[in-house]
């Protein structure tokens, strides 16, 4: 569906996407994940067709997206931000200004509908909350009746209830045969719905497979939290069983390679007398992947 081939992004002497490459397959979800300036939209406005790289070649359903992007726009969704949007103007009109765009444009009173707004269809948009716009973006998204859609930040503004009822949403789309590409700093909606993920910092792509094989990278064993506030800053780098310890302010996390970091983190504090408490083992997710990658990468780059 979707084949990036050493794809390449400059703006003058800044390399913002590092040649990269990747498949997407048909109906899958296909997350990208990075910190800011990691070159995610960069890329993703390549794929679009709404940038032009600097080099490397990029396929969407057979087509080039810079030289075919007028065929390519009448078959993928984009969700646009809402300072596109003009303020006074209603939101059924603004949806059905999209559908004159397209020749066989969904019924967008359905799509409406299923991201609750319809009570909002003689609504201004200037009048809509954070999360019924970020909605009204994604209706806006599948009113070409798309063959890939492309989703940025998808639930931000959006409660728990309605971030759990978008995620089903999306795996219902897909199984009507629905590509989706999603860019996100929500790990734990990438670990929800999506089918493969792809980790990018500094306009490289770090890592990429399924979510099981990403977040088991570095085989890690337990994800120990406790807040110490006597433990000086370096205290626990010599720890054995330890891939990486972080401090935010008075909590400390240890990721530990098997599971005799516990045995070794509470043994280091009772015989250095360190006080601590509200002490947590969990297993690690694919945030504290993700967080170990750019760390490493950081430290390449220095």
């Amino acid at each position: 569906m979707i084949k990036v081939d050493s794809l390449r992004v400059q703006y003058g002497g800044f390399c913002a996407v590092e040649d990269i490459s990747f498949n997407v397959s048909e109906q899958e979800i296909f997350g990208i994940i990075g910190p800011n300036g990691a070159g995610k939209t960069s890329a993703i406005e390549c794929i679009e067709g709404l940038r032009k790289p600097f080099s490397g070649k990029i396929s969407v359903m057979g087509l080039d997206p810079w030289r075919e992007r007028k065929r390519l726009h009448q078959v993928i969704g984009v969700q646009l931000q809402d300072t596109v949007y003009q303020d006074n103007a209603k939101v059924w009109e603004i949806c059905h200004l999209f559908s004159a765009l397209y020749p066989h444009p969904a019924n967008y009173h359905e799509l409406l509908d299923i991201m609750g707004l319809t009570e909002k269809k003689q609504a201004f948009v200037s009048t809509l909350s954070g999360g019924q716009k970020q909605r009204l973006s994604i209706v806006l998204a599948l009113i070409p009746k798309p063959k890939v859609v492309f989703l940025d930040e998808l639930t931000t503004g959006l409660d728990p209830h309605a971030r759990h009822q978008m995620w089903a949403l999306l795996k219902e789309l897909r199984k009507d045969g629905l590509t989706i590409v999603i860019v996100s700093h929500f790990m734990d909606e990438i670990e929800a719905i999506c089918d493969t993920v792809a980790v990018m910092n500094s306009g490289r792509m770090l890592i990429r497979g399924t979510v099981a094989e990403v977040s088991s990278r570095f085989n890690l064993a337990d994800k120990i939290s406790f807040t110490a506030p006597q433990l000086q800053d370096g205290a626990l780098a010599g720890l054995r069983h330890a891939i990486s310890v972080t401090r935010d302010r008075d909590v400390i996390t240890v990721l530990s390679k098997d599971n005799e970091g516990v045995n070794e983190v509470l043994s280091f504090l009772k015989e250095n007398e360190i006080a601590y408490s509200n002490l947590t083992v969990s297993r690690p997710g694919l945030e504290d992947v993700f967080l170990k990658l750019v760390e490493d990468s950081k430290v390449q780059e220095g």
